[in-house]
């Protein structure tokens, strides 16, 4: 048994901010593809990870501070990690949004990314206080909570599923290895 001896990055004081003032977070969509109905056969059926928002009320995609130590896509798989338990690729930015808070009325600048899933974790910081759950992309957009990650949820699946990327890993299967 491996022990995690992670712990969540907290404070505001190595947060970063825009030129507006707004805080910068950065998150990711994590993702895989569903095992096959055998368990050892991959579908092609999209799956991604939602988490309960920390005061258990709606779910959300893992998202948080970027801090001034770390570029962007580090921030994005550290939030992933520290909220969703799950490590990966970062594969590619799925936008930037400006928002505010609902909770805080303050303005935020976030960046998403998309996380292809290579370890889950059953022991991750903030497992006491998240719930992650498994569904597909259709479900999620139906029960996160925040409008711009909707959107970028869409963005995720149009990238996944479009005729050239779909054209794109035939091509890959067929070159020798």
């Amino acid at each position: 048994m491996v022990i995690c001896d992670l712990v969540s990055r907290t404070g505001r004081e190595s947060q970063r901010y825009n030129n507006l003032g707004c805080r910068q977070v950065a998150g990711c969509i994590p993702y895989r593809y569903k095992d096959g109905s055998d368990g050892s056969n991959i579908s092609n059926e999209l799956e991604v990870l939602v988490i309960s928002s920390q005061n258990g009320q709606g779910l959300t995609f893992p998202k948080g501070g970027w801090e001034l130590d770390e570029s962007v896509e580090e921030a994005a798989s550290r939030e992933s990690l520290e909220e969703a338990g799950v490590r990966g690729n970062v594969e590619y930015e799925l936008g930037k949004w400006s928002f505010i808070s609902k909770r805080y009325g303050t303005c935020y600048e976030g960046y998403m990314f998309a996380l292809l899933v290579q370890e889950q974790l059953d022991l991750w910081p903030e497992k006491n206080i998240r719930r992650r759950i498994w569904m597909t992309a259709a479900e999620a957009r139906e029960v996160c909570q925040h409008g711009w990650m909707k959107e970028a949820l869409d963005k995720l699946v149009e990238r996944l599923t479009s005729p050239q990327q779909r054209k794109e890993e035939d091509f890959d299967d067929q070159l020798p290895s």
